[in-house]
């Protein structure tokens, strides 16, 4: 596994359409932290901190067009702001998938299944990753390579490391950057997402740098203007990070107005036959058909909501981005490549709003429930103690917290 293990992009509204797209890698990797990384020399002297990167980056065979690109290298007061500025994304998955998966996406993910099928059928040959799965990625995280970011790279990844909020996370990807540098495979200047991403489907430099491939044959891994690379690289990386070939990953379904709910979530695969002798059905109405795999339920927005059956493909999604909004809306865009129809939104009861997510996370914790930072977003953490609370009210265990749940807290 990389060193980017959480995606969690935390951006309001249309911005994600355009100038926002290319932050979706970049928020989530600035959200790792490993409690176990080793300690990481950060603060004090700029320049005197800088010579310990360059000497680093001589041990590791850089050269001085590496070394004095380093040299170059400034603090971005703009990008501590970005990392200091994040935690407000509050949209539901209805919302969000909305903004993301918009008519022009796909529309121009459609054209460009067809204008690089060779490749694409290349990529699935020797990686086992389907052309919708990469298109999908392809479109979320910079629309097709036309928002790439434009934060100074090196100056972007030597600010984050010289910083003492989390340097463990930073400092492993200067010295692949300055490597990537000093082969000439990017410039000194390259531009990127303000966490260190590079390229049409925001790499880290040590991926990069360690699983690049050139797939248009001209002897280098150019990431940020060859689709052949692009499309290459990326289902590389979907494949490494567990996808099983010829298997599925979603599906949505219908489920009944009456079901044990604590049996639901990502994590509880149970055989399809076991979901149906339930009442859960196609959208349609018709009978599950047992494909011998198991998958889990997800409910999004609650029992009332959008419902999904995730397979163990799915779970890559959350590798790639543990922001379980992203995820789902990165594989439902992907089952619209592949031919699905708009998923039913149904009826949803209302969720909270932000003050009412603070409000709800703080009674959460004076019962003793752990959900990480009072900040008004329904993650991991604050989900499972929703569920908790409502199996203790007698509510039904979806996870979705709603003002009825609120109130009787």
């Amino acid at each position: 596994m990389s060193p980017r293990i959480t995606f969690r992009c935390h951006r309001l509204a249309l911005a994600l359409l355009l100038a926002g797209t290319a932050c979706t890698t970049a928020t989530a990797f600035a959200q790792e932290a490993p409690a176990t990384a080793p300690s990481v020399a950060c603060g004090g002297d700029f320049e005197a901190w800088k010579q310990g990167v360059a000497a680093e980056a001589k041990a590791a065979g850089v050269g001085q067009a590496g070394l004095d690109a380093l040299e170059a290298a400034t603090i971005d007061e703009k990008v501590l702001a970005r990392d200091r500025a994040q935690g407000v994304f509050t949209q539901t998955f209805i919302q969000f998938s909305g903004r993301m998966i918009s008519a022009y996406r796909l529309k121009q993910g459609t054209a460009n299944l067809k204008k690089y099928a060779e490749v694409f059928a290349r990529a699935e040959a020797e990686f086992g990753v389907p052309a919708p799965i990469v298109t999908a990625f392809w479109a979320l995280e910079t629309d097709f390579g036309a928002v790439q970011g434009d934060f100074h790279t090196l100056s972007a990844l030597v600010t984050l490391a010289h910083d003492c909020r989390r340097p463990q996370v930073f400092r492993p990807q200067l010295v692949p950057l300055l490597t990537l540098i000093d082969r000439g495979t990017v410039p000194a200047d390259v531009q990127g997402a303000w966490a260190g991403e590079i390229g049409q489907t925001q790499m880290l430099p040590i991926d990069y740098l360690a699983d690049g491939v050139d797939g248009d044959g001209d002897g280098k891994v150019d990431l940020r203007n060859s689709v052949p690379d692009v499309i290459m690289t990326t289902a590389k990386k979907v494949q490494m990070k567990g996808w099983k070939a010829n298997q599925p990953w979603i599906e949505e379904i219908r489920v009944p107005k009456v079901m044990d709910w604590s049996q639901t979530g990502r994590t509880n695969k149970l055989p399809l036959s076991q979901w149906a002798e339930w009442g859960v059905t196609r959208p349609d109405g018709s009978p599950l058909q047992d494909n011998g795999l198991k998958a889990g339920i997800v409910l999004p927005m609650g029992h009332k909501g959008p419902a999904f059956l995730t397979y163990e493909n799915y779970d890559v999604y959350i590798e790639w981005n543990q922001s379980a909004t992203y995820a789902l809306t990165a594989a439902v865009l992907a089952s619209r490549f592949a031919g699905a129809p708009a998923y039913n939104p149904r009826d949803p009861d209302p969720g909270l709003d932000q003050a009412g997510m603070k409000a709800l996370q703080t009674k959460l914790e004076a019962r003793g429930y752990d959900v990480g930072t009072v900040d008004g977003i329904l993650g991991t953490n604050t989900r499972e103690a929703v569920r908790q609370e409502q199996m203790r009210l007698g509510l039904p265990v979806d996870g979705w917290p709603t003002a009825e749940l609120l109130g009787k807290l």
